[in-house]
């Protein structure tokens, strides 16, 4: 019998010291620079693949697409993931699953703070409440870069819906577009209560099957306005080379104006042209001139490139 007992607490205690060294093995898995990363954003993440990923679930909202019960990992779990490029430094990409009034706020928190922010876009419709998905990229070392991204994932569920907008004036000055020319320096064209002006991105040169690809065919930024002059509301979409993207971002967000969608419109061309949609309202004056604000950092001659260089 004592020797039963004293195999038996053997046993025990061998598999004590296994779930111990188990446990040792996995955060040994983890690099420490890792480690700290998860420490530092209070996140759950793993390490796979040479690849650290951070969970940023939405547990917070009910989900429901076409009123069917949708829970978080059907497609809810908003993450980011840092890998070791070549010369050391890390690497980190993100998807982040934002309500519509967390949108903006986290995008100027990750761009003050030198995240850019590469895509944005719906992946479902019919979803209650209705979700954005934000992509994100930075470059640097793992510390720093939880640290200049922790400000926009702090964000994340707890930004207060802004109050309910005023509605449109029903009087005032009418729109002055011959002003709104000056401040942007195009002309534009009215069409009916609409003063629309466009602007080409004929300095890119872009061509297909020897066609020139022009603002006719949809490689232009443009900008719409309508309301009055003091109360007016202003939409667009901006035609960018990839290293334009972050410069007109923040101009955008500078000015007051939300940024509602990035994407690309063209698949195979060259240069590879990016396309963002915007929306705001405001003095009509004021919004011409965060829109020729956008128009400023166009063109600047600077060569296209990815972000892989």
């Amino acid at each position: 019998m004592f020797r039963f007992m004293q195999n038996r607490m053997l046993v025990v205690f061998a598999i004590g010291c296994l779930a111990v060294f188990d446990r040792g093995a996995f955060a040994q898995d983890v690099p420490s620079d890792y480690q700290d990363v998860l420490k530092s954003l209070d996140r759950k993440g793993d390490f796979k693949a040479g690849v650290l990923k951070v969970n940023i679930p939405r547990n917070d909202l009910k989900m429901t697409i076409q009123g069917f019960p949708t829970p978080t990992p059907f497609g809810f779990g908003g993450w980011i993931a840092l890998t070791k490029a070549t010369d050391g430094s890390d690497l980190m990409m993100g998807d982040l699953v934002l309500l519509q009034d967390e949108v903006n706020p986290v995008m100027s928190a990750l761009l003050d703070n030198g995240i850019d922010v590469t895509a944005l876009h719906n992946h479902f419709f019919w979803d209650d409440p209705h979700v954005y998905f934000m992509h994100v990229h930075g470059m640097g070392k793992a510390a720093d870069l939880a640290r200049r991204v922790k400000p926009g994932l702090d964000l994340i569920g707890h930004v207060t819906p802004p109050a309910a907008a005023l509605p449109s004036a029903s009087s005032g000055t009418p729109l002055d577009s011959a002003k709104l020319a000056k401040i942007v320096g195009h002309e534009g064209e009215q069409t009916g209560a609409v003063y629309k002006i466009t602007v080409g991105r004929d300095d890119l040169g872009m061509k297909e099957h020897g066609a020139a690809i022009n603002a006719r065919m949809g490689l232009n930024t443009w900008a719409a306005f309508v309301g009055t002059q003091e109360d007016a509301a202003i939409a667009g979409d901006v035609a960018m080379l990839e290293n334009e993207v972050t410069p007109v971002l923040k101009a955008l967000r500078k000015n007051g104006f939300d940024v509602v969608a990035i994407h690309h419109h063209m698949t195979g061309d060259r240069p590879f042209v990016i396309f963002l949609h915007y929306w705001g309202r405001g003095p009509a004056e004021k919004l011409a001139t965060g829109f020729k604000a956008v128009l400023d950092e166009l063109g600047k001659g600077g060569p296209a490139h990815g972000m892989g260089h």
